[in-house]
């Protein structure tokens, strides 16, 4: 009786150290794949057009969540396709007043979605924020 017990626990460990083998691996090949993925991500990252260089306090564009430095790849309909100058934004927020526009940005090497409502507010513009336009 005494050596059955013996002999089970032993299958018991050794199938407990297969099982914890097996997990570290899955774990450790997990992680590989996940950093592969953030490498494609950064890889892949759109190209920006423009850069905001201010944010007034308390305007739709900081209520937004809009930041100094965000990189804007998509500013509503207006992307690095079809981006001419700076009139192209104008002509957006002139169209979108009240109604929300997707604005997607590069902040700190990450892709951002902002959802951004041009309306009238006590400065002025109908964002207030200041966009210039990036040399590349």
């Amino acid at each position: 009786l005494q050596n059955d017990h013996k002999a089970l626990m032993k299958q018991v460990e050794e199938a407990l150290h297969q099982l914890h083998a097996r997990e570290k691996e899955k774990h450790a090949k997990d992680e590989a794949e996940a950093l592969a993925e953030a490498m494609r991500q950064s890889q892949s990252l759109p190209q920006a057009f423009a850069r905001v260089n201010a944010v007034t306090p308390g305007s739709p564009a900081s209520i937004s969540g809009l930041q100094v430095d965000d990189e804007i790849v998509e500013f509503g309909s207006v992307n690095v396709n079809n981006f001419q100058n700076l009139q192209n934004i104008a002509t957006v927020v002139q169209h979108s007043e009240g109604r929300p526009l997707s604005v997607t940005v590069i902040r700190s090497g990450k892709k951002v979605h902002v959802g951004l409502t041009p309306k009238r507010w006590a400065g002025k513009g109908l964002l207030g924020c200041n966009i210039i336009p990036l040399q590349r």
